[in-house]
């Protein structure tokens, strides 16, 4: 009779800890499904300037193209003249804007179809959800004293 007394005790103890561990792992298969423990989906795109200018909007295509829209914070009306997108802050792949591109005080302008290039100067290309991580680089005048500047932007960019 003892023996029989055990052998449920057994099958209650296994029972009940059998359930417990079935809903555990539905829990965590429902979690791993919805993507809480994926980390890349964590990131957020980030357009983050100097005091010259404010990233209003940024998107990056697979194909590396990235439109930037841009408020100017400075005191003139400025002229860019070139703009480039690259992960070592230089002026590599700077191309020239053709016209030149007249922005007033307190306006913004959207830098739109800038290719981003990758450290060894290729062009960036990602898949959907990567994340590019690197600069804009636009070269700008004042258009009251003509002294030539250049602003930086850094961008962390999750590809759409």
């Amino acid at each position: 009779m003892a023996d029989k007394l055990k052998f449920q005790s057994a099958m209650e103890y296994l029972m009940t800890y059998g359930w417990a561990i079935l809903i555990i792992a539905v829990a965590l298969s429902a979690l791993i499904y919805l993507g809480v423990f994926n980390t890349g989906s964590a990131i957020s795109s980030e357009c983050i300037a100097q005091a010259d200018f404010t990233c209003l909007t940024a998107r990056m295509q697979a194909n590396g193209v990235i439109t930037v829209n841009l408020q100017q914070n400075t005191m003139q009306t400025i002229v860019a003249t070139g703009v480039t997108c690259n992960t070592t802050k230089t002026y590599a792949g700077m191309g020239i804007l053709s016209p030149q591109v007249t922005i007033p005080i307190g306006s913004n302008y959207t830098f739109a179809n800038v290719q981003c290039y990758t450290k060894g100067g290729a062009a960036y290309s990602g898949s959907v959800g990567a994340v590019y991580t690197g600069y804009l680089v636009v070269n700008y005048t004042n258009s009251q004293s003509g002294f030539l500047h250049t602003g930086y932007i850094t961008l962390i960019q999750k590809v759409t």
